[in-house]
């Protein structure tokens, strides 16, 4: 779902968003909330958020494990859920560190992992391990955990997907696979026809960069035709003057302003869609 031409491994030259050494003391030892960006930009604290979510597990129909990380917010709830579909490098704690922050948020976290425990590092072992993925098993998989997440004794019953590039494109398609309350993309392949698109529950927020040569006008104009032939009207799409993965704080197309503005306009769809 992640085109190879979108991804990047080199690192820009740009200053990230930094925490001092008091702030990330603080946050280490969870006395203190950080940005987001900040924590996603240092190795450690998003090492340390990604430690404070839940490894658990499912056995799919044909016996295989799956795996995901649940990050829970505080309180008896009962809360609205959203599931986290990771880029094409895999469940690493840049995402587990995005299910923390959303439980801080209210909202239970699962951070889904479809490649069998395979992270990777560099651009060949990311294409490997995508293309390694089954189709068939990926979407068990999120469909699995939908259900799961919907039966949650603390969930409402409530449930939206969430992913990026490699995860945006999943994300729609979990979508289409079963009813969902909520769905967002991040420069995902969104190549669907009207027919494939029937299925579709849920409304339906896509941020894309106006830069990004793969994820580009054509493909995401085309959903939108598709998406009204579908008679699907909940389509919220966003342009940012940005190249593919500008949400992600470790590459080197990172913008922060737009990254900030993205997410704040996810939270406020996953609110809208998801509370009450």
């Amino acid at each position: 779902m992640c085109d190879l031409k979108s991804c990047n491994t080199s690192t820009d030259t740009r200053p990230l968003p930094k925490a001092s050494s008091e702030q990330r003391r603080q946050f280490l030892k969870g006395m203190l909330s950080l940005p987001l960006a900040v924590v996603l930009a240092d190795p450690l604290l998003a090492q340390a958020a990604g430690d404070r979510t839940l490894a658990v597990q499912r056995t799919l129909s044909g016996g295989a494990q799956v795996g995901a990380h649940l990050a829970m917010p505080k309180g008896e709830g009962p809360f609205p859920a959203v599931v986290l579909i990771h880029e094409w490098w895999g469940l690493n704690d840049q995402i587990k560190a995005v299910a923390a922050d959303l439980a801080e948020q209210g909202f239970i976290a699962l951070a889904v992992d479809l490649y069998g425990g395979g992270v990777g590092t560099t651009r060949d072992e990311a294409m490997a391990l995508k293309n390694g993925v089954n189709e068939g098993v990926a979407t068990e998989t999120l469909v699995g955990w939908i259900g799961w997440l919907r039966n949650h004794e603390r969930c409402t019953g409530k449930v939206g997907t969430l992913g990026w590039c490699f995860g945006g494109g999943w994300s729609l398609d979990a979508s289409l696979a079963v009813p969902v309350d909520a769905t967002i993309i991040y420069y995902g392949n969104v190549r669907r026809t009207p027919e494939q698109l029937a299925a579709l529950k849920s409304p339906v927020l896509g941020h894309f960069g106006t830069l990004d040569k793969s994820i580009d006008e054509a493909m995401v104009g085309s959903f939108e035709r598709a998406m009204a032939a579908a008679g699907k009207t909940d389509l919220e799409v966003h342009w940012y003057v940005a190249d593919h993965a500008f949400a992600n704080p470790t590459g080197a197309r990172y913008d922060e302003e737009n990254a900030a503005l993205a997410w704040s306009r996810s939270l406020s769809f996953l609110y809208q869609h998801l509370s009450g």
